[in-house]
């Protein structure tokens, strides 16, 4: 975490009951630790400003420590909360590095950056249709050999084999899931989505996640699940640009000196950023619609080189996948290639609408932004109660799945049965009843010659689903009962799907219940609407997205890369603008809630209004723990020990200047390889730039890759060394972000987050006064902290 104490002495306030909760009897051991430490570290508070302002404020503060937020929730367990330094650290090392660069290195850093990009679309892209792929002949396989049993009229046998098949696959799915890596379950979009904002959890974009999170989204889409694999493929691309960002391996002997450029935040955030933007173009085909979701609901932070890098990016995604495509038409791809990956191209013919189609699609946008919010708060509600099985162990989870599995089973392959045998429509391409392949026009139980509609929809695989809703001119295609039948079911399916250990996406399920329930508007409406049912079912797919996504732009545009037919755009636009503005009125979007759910800090765009009631003094922690510039080993050791700070204020006293002053700040990383290196003096003096320049290499105060980074019991310090000196003014940040300590709370959160900081010094408004009050980090901006300090304001206030 930035500043504050790694460990906390009361539980997680943001969720009680979160996706998975420390057990209590673990919480009682932490907690008497926590204090202890705490304690200790108040009693060695001898310096510095402390945590308080200069003035009272209007509410009594409670306390002084911030112990709100500190620890995220990942699979089972509970991880510190670490903040990513995006900032850059202008030290005397940095600035001589700088300095010392040529032209050529310039340049190649230029170029690893698009070449890195280029990389990241054409794995990313080979990923996601390795997933198509796989899903298509495992689903496909399995839907054949129950269809073929229906056929024989083995129907009690045909039902063991689809909901075995489905078992099985569920079972892998959530085995590997619960055992390797549990933080890839779910989609993985609000985990990319808080690590964009500058928060870095455990095993978030690890190797182990990505593993999981390719082979356990296909099982997992393979089992019949009502979940998609578009929201993973964001996490994957994401997990795939991190693996780039890492600066090369010393384990894998990949260190050369241009990977080392990237061995830093920002670049990483950058690539990360990338990533996520090509996962979405991997998974709708949608390029500018990845550009604008990545631009729109991921990054928090954005420029306008970045913007190119990612359309370029997402550009070589949708070439790779346009050429795998076109292989995959010769038939060498088993059932793969007959749809062209999720592409939806149902172009529909519009010229006018009229008054009364207007009317309707408001009706349509109004009604999905109730149900969007509904499904926000079912879900929410079912995380809470899943939270209570998740928290008893891996078997546990795996349980939970099988059960959803088996639910799951006897829906799809149940409720076919409640919908009526339909004669064959006349003048079809495509073969009706299908027999012996997977397709539409499911024959299920039906006599020769009919088909099944609620089969069609529910023994298929999403996208052939989603396809055979948005068909045009098929107006009779589906009866009205079976739509509101698949409707129920989706729907309810859904929200109980999500949060078992799948990696599971909500795009697929939302876009199926809002597209089905679409299509009823359109059906109900048929005598007095112009409009195709297949475009209501579209325009109720876009209706429920903004219900419960709550993006606008990016999801106006991955509908029309879907759908081919921009003809749409000014419905598109109208019905998403009402769905969200109304879903809007009851909670917050759908990640927003899983991030609160887990307990990460995620700084808004936007501040709260009670800040504008308080200033920046008013809610800065103690204790505060400052450096001298020339400053005692031992001293520094006892800190680094007791303390979970990651940055320090460093203050020159006299002697070595006229009066005590700012030199800037410290971070934990760079005093340890300092003292690692132990460059030592016996006096308290100066040891200079030009020794440690000798010492040190341009990248050996680098950020290393996950995990890899300096600890303190590496540390080898003898008893004769604590009593020496050590020069921090070379690794010291002379100019970091300061606030003056009367500055609004509003506007000082306003600046932490858009200029993505991980320490905001505060100094004092008046003179004669230590220079530096406290430090602010993104847990002193949390609802929690200030309103533990502050219990009488009014949250909307």
């Amino acid at each position: 975490m930035a500043k504050n104490l790694v460990l906390r002495h009361r539980p997680i306030k943001p969720h009680p009951h979160s996706l998975f909760v420390i057990k209590k009897k673990k919480k009682k051991k932490k907690a008497s630790i926590r204090e202890v430490v705490v304690a200790i570290a108040i009693s060695l508070s001898t310096r510095g400003g402390g945590g308080g302002g200069v003035r009272e404020p209007l509410l009594r503060r409670r306390r002084t420590l911030n112990t709100t937020s500190q620890i995220a929730i990942v699979g089972a367990n509970v991880c510190p909360i670490e903040s990513l330094d995006y900032e850059i650290v202008e030290n005397d090392l940095i600035k001589q590095d700088w300095r010392s660069r040529t032209k050529v290195q310039i340049y190649q850093y230029i170029v690893l950056k698009w070449t890195l990009a280029l990389l990241i679309g054409i794995i990313t892209g080979v990923v996601g249709f390795f997933n198509n792929l796989a899903v298509e002949n495992i689903a496909g396989f399995k839907l054949v050999l129950t269809s073929d049993l229906m056929l024989k009229r083995r129907y009690f046998s045909a039902f063991l084999v689809y909901g075995g098949c489905n078992l099985i696959l569920a079972t892998a799915a959530a085995a590997i899931c619960a055992y390797i890596a549990p933080a890839a379950a779910g989609s993985g979009i609000p985990e990319v989505k808080a690590y964009l904002n500058g928060v870095d959890s455990y095993s978030m974009l690890a190797p182990s996640t990505l593993f999981v999170k390719i082979f356990g989204s296909i099982l997992g889409v393979s089992a019949g699940f009502v979940l998609g694999k578009e929201g993973p493929m964001v996490h994957t691309g994401a997990c795939i640009a991190n693996l780039f960002g890492q600066g090369g391996s010393r384990k894998y002997h990949l260190t050369w000196t241009w990977l080392k450029y990237f061995k830093n935040d920002r670049d990483r955030r950058d690539l990360i950023t990338c990533g996520a933007a090509a996962g979405v173009a991997a998974a709708f085909r949608a390029p500018v619609g990845g550009v604008l979701f990545a631009l729109e609901e991921a990054a928090s932070w954005w420029r306008s080189a970045l913007l190119w890098r990612t359309f370029f990016t997402t550009a070589i995604v949708a070439v790779v996948l346009r050429a795998l495509i076109v292989f995959c038409r010769s038939g060498k791809c088993g059932l793969f290639g007959q749809g062209g990956l999720i592409m939806f191209d149902v172009s529909q013919t519009i010229s006018t609408y009229s008054i009364s189609d207007l009317i309707a699609i408001l009706a349509l946008g109004v009604i999905g932004g109730l149900f969007g919010g509904l499904f926000n708060f079912l879900m929410d509600r079912t995380l809470h109660a899943y939270s209570i099985i998740n928290e008893k162990g891996a078997p546990f989870k795996i349980l939970l799945t099988i059960a959803i599995s088996l639910i799951t089973s006897c829906c799809s392959y149940g409720l076919p049965w409640l919908a009526r045998c339909t004669p064959c429509p006349a003048g079809i391409q495509e073969q009706c009843p299908t027999i012996g392949r997977s397709g539409n026009y499911k024959n299920f139980h039906c006599p020769p010659g009919h088909y099944n509609d609620l089969a069609s929809l529910f023994l298929n695989t999403n996208d052939d689903a989603i396809r055979n809703l948005f068909s045009a001119g098929t107006e009779n295609e589906f009866h009205i009962s079976t739509l509101v039948i698949f409707f129920t079911g989706i729907y309810c399916l859904g929200f109980i799907t999500y949060g078992i250990a799948v990696p599971a996406g909500l795009f697929i399920p939302v876009i199926l219940a809002g597209a089905s329930f679409g299509r009823i508007v359109g059906t109900l409406l048929g005598t007095i609407a112009d409009l195709d049912p297949g475009l209501f079912a579209l325009l109720g797919a876009a209706s429920f997205l903004g219900g419960t996504m709550r993006m606008t732009v990016s999801i106006c545009v991955i509908i029309l890369e879907l759908t081919n037919d921009l003809l749409m755009l000014p419905l598109v636009m109208l019905v998403i603008l009402i769905s969200k503005t109304v879903a809007d009125s009851f909670n917050k979007g759908v990640y927003d809630q899983i991030v609160i759910m887990k307990g990460l800090p995620y700084m808004e765009a936007h501040a709260e209004p009670y800040m504008r009631h308080l200033v920046a003094g008013d809610v800065v922690s103690g204790p505060l723990f400052t450096f001298s510039g020339v400053e005692k080993v031992g001293t520094i050791v006892q800190t680094l020990r007791l303390t979970g700070h990651n940055g320090f204020p460093v203050i020159d006293e006299p002697p070595l200047s006229d009066a005590p002053e700012l030199v800037g700040l410290v971070l934990r990383s760079h005093l340890l390889v300092l003292l690692k290196r132990k460059i030592f003096t016996k006096e308290r003096v100066k040891a200079g730039v030009g020794e440690v320049l000798q010492r040190f290499g341009k990248f050996d105060f680098a950020k290393p890759g996950s995990g890899k980074g300096l600890k303190f019991e590496d540390l080898d310090i003898t008893e004769e060394e604590m009593e020496m000196y050590v020069d921090l003014h070379p690794i010291t940040n002379t100019s970091p972000y300061t606030v003056v300590e009367t500055m609004s709370l509003a506007k000082a959160a306003m600046l932490f987050r858009e200029l993505g900081l991980r320490h905001l010094c505060v100094v004092p408004k008046t003179p004669g006064r230590p220079p530096i009050v406290g430090i602010l980090t993104r847990h002193d901006f949390m609802p929690e902290h200030i309103l533990g300090l502050f219990p009488h304001l009014e949250p909307h206030k």
